[in-house]
């Protein structure tokens, strides 16, 4: 997708795109450069977007690790089907992470190793908010990491009220720059 297509997608819906511009490659190794992947059993990705982070979990997860791509805009959903759509042990959904229960009991998946976020907890409503981060603690295994990137720290300590240790680093080379962080509930 280009960035003309993606300026439009986000100006149709600016409060579940939350970004003018894909992320940038460096944000991305950020994003997915702490997940031990020969023990990752279970990946989501929440609000995958055109791929970017996606493009980097494919390339590095085992072959029978499960990748769940739920992804709430219809257009970039269809696009990721059209790329993804025929891999193994990927399973893209259309529908927003609030609803990530279904889809893994529909799958019979009891928790997750890791959840990697693009969602603009910002610009969401607090009560969508609340719903997806209660989820994504409860999901999680012990040691399950969940890994999110936002623009500013405002919501940081909003995002902490749900883990128990968080830690973020900063990402320059990014259109904003932007702040990874990761929690735990350990």
């Amino acid at each position: 997708m280009n960035r003309i297509n993606f300026l439009i997608e986000y100006f149709k819906s600016p409060r579940t795109i939350g970004a003018v511009a894909p992320s940038s490659k460096k944000l991305a190794e950020k994003m997915v450069g702490s997940i031990d992947f020969k023990s990752a059993q279970c990946i989501i990705e929440y609000g995958p977007g055109t791929g970017v982070f996606t493009d980097k979990l494919i390339k590095a997860k085992k072959r029978d690790t499960i990748l769940i791509l739920a992804e709430y805009n219809k257009e970039f959903c269809k696009q990721l089907g059209e790329k993804y759509g025929d891999y193994d042990n990927i399973v893209i959904v259309n529908d927003s992470a609030e609803n990530i229960y279904k889809y893994l009991e529909e799958y019979k998946i009891e928790k997750v190793d890791y959840i990697v976020s693009g969602l603009p907890f910002t610009s969401l409503p607090l009560n969508v908010s609340n719903k997806i981060l209660d989820n994504t603690r409860n999901i999680l295994r012990e040691d399950g990491v969940f890994i999110t990137f936002q623009y500013t720290l405002l919501k940081k300590e909003y995002i902490s009220s749900y883990f128990k240790d968080i830690s973020y680093e900063r990402v320059i080379l990014n259109v904003p720059p932007a702040y990874v962080l990761k929690c735990q509930n350990m």
